[in-house]
């Protein structure tokens, strides 16, 4: 009861502040106003801000809100101990080689696998003759 009494007032006032405003020739405010100001009188008319008031006082349903709110907390950690799992076993083997290149996995991929000749011809030395040319055109 109390929360239509205060809607239809906003309604009322809301009306009122767009009636001032047409008067001073800004119709499109006014029009903007109005409009705004017939929302909570419709929310009254249609039993929207009962349904609501209803929900907002009742214990039961604030029990039921928190009663969700587990479940969605135990659902997002089991999703985080199973990546977690999945992640594990793979994360106990060493990832470099000899030579501090990436080994390939125990079922190679064409994204990990490199050919013979490029890796034997990659000496640690000639990881840095690109930068050195780079150096050597400008003067450095």
């Amino acid at each position: 009861m109390l929360a239509e009494t205060i809607c239809s007032a906003a309604s009322a006032a809301g009306l009122g502040f767009a009636a001032v405003t047409a008067y001073r020739k800004r119709f499109l405010t006014a029009t903007r106003i109005a409009a705004y100001s017939l929302v909570p009188i419709g929310l009254v008319l249609t039993g929207v801000v009962e349904w609501v008031s209803g929900i907002a006082f009742k214990p039961s349903v604030w029990i039921g809100f928190g009663v969700l709110g587990l479940a969605w907390v135990l659902f997002m950690t089991t999703r985080a101990a199973e990546r977690n799992e999945a992640v594990a076993p793979g994360a106990s083997a060493p990832s470099l080689g000899a030579g501090g290149q990436a080994r390939p996995s125990s079922a190679p991929s064409a994204v990990t696998a490199k050919p013979k000749k490029k890796q034997e011809a990659a000496a640690p030395g000639d990881d840095f003759s690109d930068i050195e040319a780079i150096l050597k055109k400008h003067g450095i």
